[in-house]
């Protein structure tokens, strides 16, 4: 196993994974916002794109992309928040999300697709995200995981779950009346509920305190593999993107309704490992409001909106799908990573350019 680095990631000792990586950080870091650019960055983007065989799994990729976003969500203070609107970035972010999302489209298998009818569509969705039988990542943690597997697993998740709930909130503006409403009181929830400390990011912080972990936001960007990215993008780019309004509706009803018993076993698996409540805190809290969220989320928002907007029924069950796909592939990657007796995560001194 792969000791987990001390020293965190940061703007400084940030590594590219190739030449677009290469070329997106040194914009962002030695470049001008304000200047013209040459449009080389541009150019490599096409090359790299065109001779990848695999987005989703493209280390220089999911890292460009990445940081692309983070140029808008602001999550890492380093990135100048006039690069948000730089020409240049912009025309790479859309080259990345066009094969990414093509190649979403191509490999995540929708169901049949229900009527415009609230019932219909949430029992549709939770026939797809029912529980399967066989071995998974949160079984594995629950009755096998080691400590430094569990920790590695809290540094996985710590690229969504320190900004939780962020890709999902870009939806509230477009949204109107009854699913509006169903967004906002789950996203009320996941921000604390008027109360600062109670919000989930910041009780997964304190989760990665707890397990002597760093609780700052992109600490280990260095060590977690494309896979990880992917997850975080693909729904970074369904919030982002106003035209995929249907996909993150469909991925945040999905990720829901797929939380409550996951939580519960990796809630099992940390106290297993003799951790108590502030570490599984966070899990423990998934487990009731979650329960209460896929009712939210299935019936409320996705079940309203396919009813009032039908033309979106087709995106809220691909980015439902989507949301299964990428997740399953970060957890079969860390389980396999595990029951191999190998680190799910990158070796900079070997994997980095």
């Amino acid at each position: 196993m792969t000791v987990i680095d001390e020293h965190p990631t940061s703007a400084a000792t940030m590594l590219a994974r190739g030449p677009l990586s290469a070329g997106v950080l040194e914009m962002l870091q030695l470049g001008d916002p304000d200047s013209p650019t040459d449009g080389a960055l541009a150019d490599v983007a096409e090359r790299v794109l065109a001779e990848t065989d695999r987005v989703s799994s493209d280390d220089d990729i999911q890292l460009a992309l990445f940081l692309l976003y983070a140029c808008s969500y602001g999550s890492l203070d380093w990135i100048d928040a006039e690069w948000e609107w730089n020409a240049e970035l912009l025309g790479v972010r859309r080259s990345i999300e066009r094969a990414f999302e093509r190649e979403l489209r191509r490999d995540v298998v929708v169901p049949e697709l229900p009527p415009a009818d609230g019932e219909k569509i949430a029992a549709e969705l939770f026939r797809l995200t029912a529980p399967t039988p066989g071995p998974s990542l949160a079984r594995h943690i629950a009755k096998h995981a080691t400590l430094e597997q569990a920790k590695e697993f809290a540094v996985q998740r710590s690229i969504y779950t320190l900004r939780e709930a962020d890709p999902h909130s870009w939806a509230i503006p477009r949204l109107t009346g009854r699913a509006k409403v169903a967004l906002v009181e789950i996203q009320s929830d996941e921000y604390g509920a008027g109360r600062p400390e109670r919000m989930h990011a910041e009780i997964f912080a304190r989760t990665l305190r707890g397990l002597g972990l760093d609780s700052r936001y992109g600490a280990y960007l260095d060590r977690v593999p494309a896979v990880t990215l992917a997850s975080q993008n693909a729904m970074s780019m369904f919030g982002i993107n106003r035209r995929l309004l249907g996909a993150i509706v469909g991925h945040l009803a999905a990720f829901e309704m797929t939380s409550s018993l996951p939580n519960r076993s990796y809630a099992e698996g940390f106290r297993r490992l003799g951790f108590g409540d502030d570490v599984t805190e966070y899990f423990d809290e998934h487990v009731e409001a979650d329960a209460v969220h896929e009712q939210i989320a299935a019936r409320d928002l996705a079940g309203s909106l396919g009813e009032d907007r039908p033309e979106l029924i087709p995106d809220i069950f691909f980015g439902a799908a989507a949301c299964l796909m990428v997740d399953d592939r970060v957890g079969d990657h860390i389980r396999a990573a595990f029951e191999a007796g190998r680190s799910s995560l990158r070796v900079e001194a070997d994997e980095d350019v």
